[in-house]
């Protein structure tokens, strides 16, 4: 017997047939590969989606802002790289800012651990932060009443605020704030904005959290001399974001007279990197856990075997009147086959419509970081794929048997 396409085709159809003739036993067989790939495709979804939430976080930091931090290098002793030498000094911000014609804002960044206190409220602990007026470009901050900052107040050492709509409710101040006067480590501040609250702030911290804003210059007088500052700053594209890391480390070298050989005191990041970290551990993520959930489909490969022996077993008769009437034993063990990879395809089918299921069902969770949680193509094709490995798996060593059966005492067989 020749294994034509129409052979294929009636094994098939015959396949579809013992599916349907015994569909009690044919799902409760199926229900370890209905488990398995409606568990795996409903993981891949939930990685999925928390991927694209995470992504879209970074994203809304932008791709082209880049830091710049004090540190010390690896295995280099501490009396060597002393403290002074790694901090950043302002005067090497106003350098970067003069010497990287491929960044379009920069800002240092100071935090200070001070009481703020107005009329009715003292509060311990709020971030006060050191800023220029490019801070508001470089985290695209807008003020939503009164006014930003401006570079007369950074020059001339203003002692004026902005606060974030936290820190007003924190404060108490009437309003939104604006025009009201408070107290920032003993002196007195006038609130001349309200800055917006980045809702979607990293992983959704912060969100809540009080803020609140004062020049620069005016910062460095309440810090301690040795005081902790970083460098924000945006590249004027994420084309050029590279090149102007570049410019950043060229500069800084030059202006810390550090030797050709010699380690950086310092170090360059850049949000582009965190994103393709990110994407490379979020794919490992998903290959594990497909992997450890994909277990289920292995357990499931036992069911189809144990129950294509049993069909075996049923079905001896009928094999040996199909090499009576000249049925090869390759037609045999591929009719066989067949019928355990239909069987396989068939959970797998209605595993995949369970995941997708699930995935729309994650979407609902109210607060999750799921909204764009979805099964992707590629894991309906390699769900389906896995199903048919199973099947020709755990489906060959039945089928074997079933060619390699003597016709005469086939027929014999009670």
């Amino acid at each position: 017997m020749i294994l034509t396409p129409y052979f294929y085709a009636q094994a098939i159809k015959l396949a579809l047939g013992q599916i349907w003739a015994n569909r009690r036993r044919s799902i409760l067989t199926s229900l370890g590969i209905i488990v398995g790939v409606a568990s795996t495709t409903a993981v891949i979804a939930a990685l999925t989606g928390l991927k694209a939430s995470v992504l879209q976080e970074f994203e809304s930091f932008g791709a082209n802002r880049i830091f710049v931090f004090p540190s010390r290098p690896d295995n280099v002793p501490r009396n060597k790289v002393p403290w002074d030498k790694m901090r950043i000094k302002p005067w090497e911000v106003r350098e970067l800012q003069a010497g990287c014609p491929s960044l379009r804002a920069i800002t240092p960044v100071t935090e200070i651990g001070v009481t703020v206190l107005s009329a009715d409220r003292e509060l311990e602990g709020i971030s006060v932060v050191g800023i220029w007026p490019d801070w508001h470009e470089t985290e695209n901050r807008r003020v939503i009443e009164g006014r930003q900052f401006s570079q007369i107040d950074e020059d001339r050492e203003r002692q004026v605020c902005l606060l974030n709509e936290a820190a007003v409710d924190a404060l108490r101040l009437p309003d939104d704030g604006v025009e009201s006067h408070i107290l920032i480590g003993g002196r007195r501040f006038l609130v001349v904005g309200l800055v917006e609250t980045i809702q979607s702030r990293m992983f959704g911290m912060g969100a809540d959290t009080g803020e609140v804003f004062i020049p620069f210059s005016m910062a460095v007088k309440l810090q301690p001399p040795e005081y902790f500052l970083r460098v924000a700053a945006l590249a004027r594209n994420a084309e050029v974001s590279e090149e102007a890391q570049i410019e950043i480390q060229r500069t800084m070298r030059r202006i810390r007279g550090i030797q050709p050989g010699d380690p950086d005191t310092f170090r360059v990041e850049a949000i582009d990197r965190y994103i393709e970290q990110f994407k490379t551990m979020a794919t490992g993520i998903t290959a594990v856990a497909a992997g450890i959930v994909g277990i289920s489909l292995l357990v499931g490969g036992i069911g189809i075997m144990n129950i294509m022996l049993v069909s075996v077993s049923e079905r001896t008769r009928e094999i040996g009147l199909r090499k009576a009437v000249g049925a090869t034993p390759a037609a045999i063990l591929m009719q066989f086959l067949l019928e355990a990879v239909v069987l396989c395809l068939f959970g797998g089918l209605i595993g995949v419509l369970c995941g997708k299921l699930t995935a729309i069902g994650l979407t609902f969770i109210p607060g999750a970081p799921l909204k764009h949680a979805d099964v992707p193509m590629w894991a309906v094709g390699v769900s389906f794929a896995f199903s048919a490995a199973v099947g020709v798996a755990f489906g060959f060593f039945p089928a074997l048997k079933a060619s390699r059966l003597d016709p005469i005492e086939a027929l014999r067989h009670e």
